[in-house]
């Protein structure tokens, strides 16, 4: 009852492997820049592209691959065999999907998940609300406050974020640890609260929310949209 073509044997079809080294070449060429699978792709599906995809095309199959760890549920891979899942439908019944995604962001894309669980999410969620506040906040300041330029105390300060810019940047080319750039911009955002009041130039709230901006939607986080 599934699909087939004949063949010289039988009816058959492709199998798996064969079919994604055969479609990434007609939509994506004969090589690609990065190949991304769960970890449990390693072999013998990865392999097996490889060594389909680099005989027919006589050159390296993709630049970079990128496997991820699992989401566990009770120390077990979460899986449908399994039933211990949840669909992102669920999650977004009780959660802004913003939460779900930083909370996936919250460990390194290779190391597995531990024990998803709604204490866990309420974590992220406060996490993500801490972050989006700030925002609020010199926004709310910006509307409100007074114009001017960046002072030199000021320009100082701009001097200094810089190196949680730094931090962020280190963080991501460092094979994407997202768990390090969140913790940067944790610190970015403890040094706007704490440089920034009533009485700071709209120039330097502008430039320090452009920065946060910036850094978050790296992330997929949206701290600039209205409430």
């Amino acid at each position: 009852g599934e699909p087939s073509w004949p063949s010289p044997w039988s009816d058959g079809r492709p199998g798996w492997h064969i079919e994604c080294s055969v479609m990434s070449k007609k939509y994506l060429g004969d090589e690609i820049d990065i190949h991304a699978g769960g970890e449990d792709l390693i072999f013998p599906h990865h392999e097996n592209e490889i060594a389909q995809s680099e005989a027919a095309n006589g050159c390296e199959f993709s630049k970079y691959w990128m496997h991820n760890g699992f989401l566990n549920i009770n120390n077990k891979k979460m899986s449908k065999s399994l039933g211990n899942f949840f669909t992102v439908r669920d999650i977004s019944e009780k959660y802004d999907l913003q939460v779900l995604r930083f909370f996936m962001l919250s460990a390194h894309y290779r190391s597995p998940l531990i024990n998803f669980s709604h204490d866990l999410m309420e974590s992220a969620k406060n996490g993500l609300e801490r972050i989006i506040t700030s925002g609020a906040k010199i926004r709310d300041i910006i509307s409100n406050g007074k114009d001017g330029k960046v002072t030199d105390a000021e320009a100082k300060l701009l001097d200094e974020a810089k190196e949680y810019i730094t931090k962020f940047e280190e963080a991501m080319d460092d094979d994407c640890n997202t768990a390090n750039a969140i913790s940067a911009v944790f610190e970015f955002v403890k040094y706007m609260n704490t440089t920034t009041d009533g009485a700071s130039s709209k120039e330097y709230l502008q430039n320090l929310f452009d920065c946060l901006v910036r850094l978050t939607d790296v992330l997929g986080i949206i701290v600039d949209k209205e409430d």
